[in-house]
């Protein structure tokens, strides 16, 4: 990297910093540090919304989803916009109603304690993971750029986000992260114009995506019923549709992003903004995947994106063999840019269409070649992760950008790690105090108090984050490792808050314990890896209301179990 990257990526995590604590400096109390004092208009509410889910794994992990599997992914938030609207209707006016803080005050209210602290902890656990990852990923970047260790990384990155987060809260967090958003969009629009003006000059930007169709990059929709397939319109529309209510709707640091909002006016128009954004805000970021792909059908790429494994590869007993895969990779670039030349310059679409298999025929060679080399770093560095999907866009980032934009694209991917990571340990501490701490620990301190021990609990979550992340690895690709957590444990949560809103007959001790059954039964098939991970977020769902119905009605009736009429 060159000293103007440096001076970009420096400059701008300084300004993000310095700036949150800043804007916010002030007294505080509860409301203020943990809702923002309500002041958040709707576009605040909206791109709050967006930068918490769009971490650094979305900006670095997409692509290289992209470059590897095509736009099919772009169909797991098909379910989003429908949630959007759900929410909007159900979930917000009950929250706001209710005066909550987090959104499982509501449950004590709605069923009792234990339904209240068993949800409130499914969350902490999930997304106390989830937050570890978020720094995980930005930190492998920059350690393996620098060469430094990564856990001096993770440090690094996870005390730059505790520093304005404890400083300022919930406030903190809205305020910078509308200039992360300007920050990412900005980067990568640029990124993309950058690709296409690197392509031939004879390949604008219709080849380009001809070029990608002929090797089915483009294939977005998938409407076969195909249980075990991960992404199809149906596991989108449905286990999309179940992911995106319980994060939305249930995880507290989504759910704290629009308690903050000015009205449940506001709220609802920062989500419905979302809901409108989100899918092709995510489209976009497959696409430049894609031109990444193409981009490589004209510029030769390495057989392994982890240059430094690759590194590591070279002098083990598997050279001799990495090398004929590499001489064998670069036979077939050569043959590769002989038959797109033909491709592009032909203008008669029968010859064209005859050449795309011969095309696709070397385009599978290609995989075989990448997959024999994974083999190799498996058996030969087992400690090495054999996956370099995370690898694919910052590799070209730094081989292929120019000066400068070098370190734009660096800070987009820190820009969001930042924000997503904020949201979460703000969401983390504000649960821990409220649903934990005074409720069942120390219910007679102040306002004062409250506050002080959410900025020490921010402090020790911001911690567990960073020793998760330090003890982390990458599991298949980093965006579908946070997908498959929230998947494991959303559909139990979206289910209890299913029950509360609409089943109004089920009382705390059935619902208690058919989520208790639920979540086992969704480990269990998790674990045996029968279905697609999707359909976790519909299965548990499903199997808290199902056992909620049945244990009302087997289960002795508590005479005290009384359902709140409030909102209802």
């Amino acid at each position: 990297m060159s000293s103007i990257d440096w001076v970009i990526l420096s400059g701008t995590l300084f300004f993000i910093v310095v700036y949150g604590a800043w804007k916010t400096r002030g007294a505080q109390n509860m409301q203020s540090y943990m809702l923002g004092d309500n002041e958040a208009k709707w576009w605040t509410v909206g791109l709050s919304v967006m930068a918490t889910q769009a971490s650094a794994i979305t900006f670095m992990s997409t692509p290289g989803q992209a470059f590897h599997d095509g736009m099919g992914f772009v169909q797991f938030y098909f379910g989003l916009p429908i949630a959007m609207v759900i929410i909007c209707f159900t979930f917000i006016p009950i929250y706001h109603r209710l005066k909550v803080y987090t959104a499982y005050e509501f449950l004590e209210q709605r069923f009792d304690l234990r339904t209240r602290a068993l949800t409130a902890s499914l969350f902490l656990i999930q997304r106390g993971l989830a937050a570890g990852i978020t720094i995980y990923a930005p930190a492998i970047i920059l350690s393996t750029i620098l060469g430094w260790n990564l856990n001096v990384m993770n440090f690094l990155l996870g005390s730059l986000v505790v520093i304005y987060t404890v400083s300022g809260g919930t406030k903190a967090v809205n305020v910078t992260q509308k200039q992360q958003m300007f920050i990412i969009m900005t980067g990568m629009f640029l990124a993309f114009y950058v690709i296409l003006d690197s392509l031939p000059a004879e390949v604008n930007f219709t080849k380009a995506m001809e070029i990608a169709g002929s090797a089915e990059k483009l294939n977005l929709l998938d409407f076969s019923f195909n249980m075990e397939s991960r992404y199809t319109f149906w596991s989108g529309i449905t286990g999309g549709l179940f992911l995106s209510l319980s994060y939305f709707g249930t995880d507290q640091s989504q759910v704290q992003r629009y308690l903050s909002g000015k009205s449940i006016r506001e709220s609802q128009l920062g989500l419905i903004f979302n809901g409108i954004l989100k899918v092709p805000m995510q489209f976009f970021i497959l696409l430049v995947g894609v031109m990444v792909f193409v981009f490589y059908q004209f510029s030769s790429s390495p057989v392994f994106f982890n240059e430094n494994t690759l590194i590591k590869l070279r002098v083990t007993d598997a050279s001799e063999n990495l090398s004929k895969l590499e001489s064998k990779n670069d036979s077939l670039f050569k043959l590769k840019t002989e038959i797109l030349a033909k491709i592009t310059s032909n203008s008669d679409k029968n010859i064209a269409q005859n050449l795309k298999i011969p095309y696709q025929q070397l385009l599978e060679e290609e995989k075989k070649i990448r997959s024999d080399v994974r083999d190799l770093v498996k058996k030969n560095l087992p400690e090495e992760e054999s996956n370099d999907k995370d690898y694919v866009f910052i590799s070209f980032i730094l081989a292929h950008l120019p000066k400068g934009l070098i370190g734009l694209l660096l800070a987009v991917i820190f820009s969001a790690a930042m924000s997503s990571t904020a949201s979460e340990l703000n969401a983390l501490s504000t649960t821990t105090t409220v649903d934990i701490y005074r409720r069942s620990i120390n219910p007679a301190g102040s306002d004062e108090h409250y506050v002080k021990a959410s900025k020490v609990l921010t402090v020790v979550w911001g911690g567990i984050a960073i020793a998760f992340a330090c003890f982390g690895s990458l599991f298949e690709n980093l965006i579908q490792f946070v997908n498959i957590i929230g998947s494991v444990f959303y559909g139990t949560i979206l289910g209890i808050f299913i029950v509360a809103f609409y089943f109004k007959s089920i009382k705390g001790n059935a619902v208690f314990y058919a989520a208790l059954i639920a979540e086992t039964l969704v480990i269990i098939i998790f674990k045996s890896d029968i279905i697609g991970y999707l359909w976790l977020n519909a299965i548990g769902c499903g199997l808290v209301i199902i056992f909620g119905l049945l244990f009302q009605f087997i289960l002795p009736k508590n005479n005290n179990e009384q359902a709140t009429s409030a909102g209802f």
